[in-house]
């Protein structure tokens, strides 16, 4: 069987927290790899649901950590230099 190489780039909290998961649980991250691309070719797409919620979540139903983590994000960003500016035209989708 030959072998290939695959490459992502995953946001790094992403990638320590699922390899964390995969280690207790003594899977190497090839092998869920593998499974994903196999289901994939089984299912002949992605073998979960891609949704959009109905609504967007607004803050009165969001669990303080998720606020904490969205602001922690947000505050991340704006220190790397990702943020983007606010003009009137980011004013409209408010």
């Amino acid at each position: 069987m030959k072998e290939s190489i695959v490459s992502a780039y995953v946001e790094i909290n992403i990638k320590t927290e699922a390899e964390n998961i995969l280690q207790e649980l003594g899977i190497p991250v090839s092998v869920v790899i593998n499974s994903l691309y196999r289901q994939i070719i089984y299912q002949r797409g992605i073998p979960f649901s891609l949704t959009l919620p109905s609504e967007p979540r607004t803050i009165d139903v969001m669990s303080d950590a998720e606020i904490d983590a969205k602001l922690q994000r947000s505050y991340t960003q704006s220190l790397a230099g990702e943020g983007r500016p606010l003009n009137k035209s980011s004013l409209a989708n408010i």
